[in-house]
């Protein structure tokens, strides 16, 4: 995905965890979106959970946090396992299961960690990949919500 690009739709999932389906125009309109993916195989989803639910609380009135689950190999593919870490390290935001990659592709993803700012809109503002950098995200973050940037 390109900066500007719009949302693309959240379709294919395996599962949903802690939502019923969500579609993308629930989430326009309103608040802008963060969408971040991670998988149960990677140390540094893992490693960078505890920051993205402290972001996630934070700014649970000012943005929307939906997680994607991106299976990395085929022991990644595991419900049980899915929702055993995803309780392990307090995701409790909706979790899309993309056993089959549909919105991996959609979005032409291939790094766990990563991360997606949507405006309410539904435009791409901010793309980062990796286990650190939440200072850019949150400076990306409160540029999209009109905050001053520190």
């Amino acid at each position: 995905m390109k900066l500007r690009d719009q949302m693309p739709e959240l379709e294919g999932a395996t599962k949903w965890l802690n939502s019923d389906p969500i579609k993308k125009d629930d989430l326009l309109g309103g608040k802008p979106t963060l969408i971040h993916y991670w998988s149960v195989s990677c140390g540094l989803c893992k490693e960078a959970m505890p920051n993205v639910n402290e972001f996630r609380d934070e700014y649970k009135d000012e943005l929307n946090v939906i997680a994607v689950h991106m299976p990395r190999s085929e022991k990644d593919l595991d419900l049980e396992q899915i929702e055993e870490v995803a309780k392990e390290h307090d995701i409790t935001q909706p979790i899309f299961v993309d056993n089959d990659h549909k919105l991996t592709d959609a979005y032409d993803n291939q790094y766990v960690p990563a991360y997606y700012v949507f405006d309410a809109e539904g435009q791409l503002r901010h793309f980062q990949a990796g286990g650190g950098g939440m200072k850019m995200l949150r400076k990306r973050v409160n540029r999209v919500l009109g905050k001053p940037t520190k």
